[in-house]
């Protein structure tokens, strides 16, 4: 169950079309975070919190807002709201330390040069989806299970305006997180084990295994 009481927060996937006529696709930019706070020297979408001066009606137009206020502030990137998607809304496990249930939206990013804010943001990159689900199996990128899931949803996407027509298409998607640490995997409503059952081989499953890399998305 979401928990209403957390503070919000709001992240963009920010896509282009891969420049490649052979091989199409999407590209995602991937920021990396200093090595200090909060999801320190991982990968991220831009994104943050939800601020009292973000404008909106109620908490979706808000989320909105921010995120389009930090893709400003961390990439100088400009967006409007009509250029947003909402993708899915994630809440972390409860033993984590700073819980902030997240918004991620989906959008084209601008013809634009990244300026990336050097109190935040110390190198970006573009990369397809599965590269950079790659690079994190080989340890070059180290990735949270919101960003590789969003990515590895990302690997089939043919185009920028495919992927958001998708997210258009869809029911948000909602992942309120259980972590099983014993096991290495992280669980979502849907999966037999979600609230302690017992597992049975041919059952339901949503889960991430981490025990090993590559990681493991599972989802039947």
């Amino acid at each position: 169950m979401v928990d209403a009481a957390l503070p919000a927060a709001a992240t963009v996937v920010l896509l282009r079309d891969a420049d490649d006529p052979v091989v199409p696709g999407v590209e995602a930019l991937l920021l990396r975070r200093p090595d200090r706070g909060s999801f320190a020297g991982a990968w991220v979408f831009p994104g943050g919190r939800v601020d009292e001066s973000d404008a909106g009606a109620d908490e979706d137009a808000r989320a909105v807002s921010a995120a389009i206020r930090e893709t400003r502030e961390e990439t100088g990137l400009e967006l409007a709201a009509d250029d947003v998607a909402a993708l899915s809304h994630w809440t972390p496990p409860e033993e984590t330390s700073r819980r902030f249930r997240t918004w991620f939206f989906i959008a084209r990013a601008p013809q634009a040069e990244v300026v990336p804010n050097p109190g935040e943001i110390e190198e970006h990159r573009w990369l397809r989806p599965q590269d950079a689900l790659d690079a994190h199996a080989e340890g070059d990128l180290l990735l949270f299970p919101p960003t590789w899931v969003t990515l590895h949803a990302l690997v089939g996407a043919a185009s920028v305006d495919d992927a958001i027509a998708a997210a258009r298409a869809a029911d948000v998607d909602r992942f309120v997180t259980h972590h099983d640490p014993a096991a290495k995997r992280f669980l979502w409503h849907g999966d037999e084990a979600y609230d302690g059952a017992d597992e049975t081989p041919a059952g339901p499953r949503h889960r991430l295994l981490t025990a090993e890399q590559p990681w493991r998305y599972e989802r039947r």
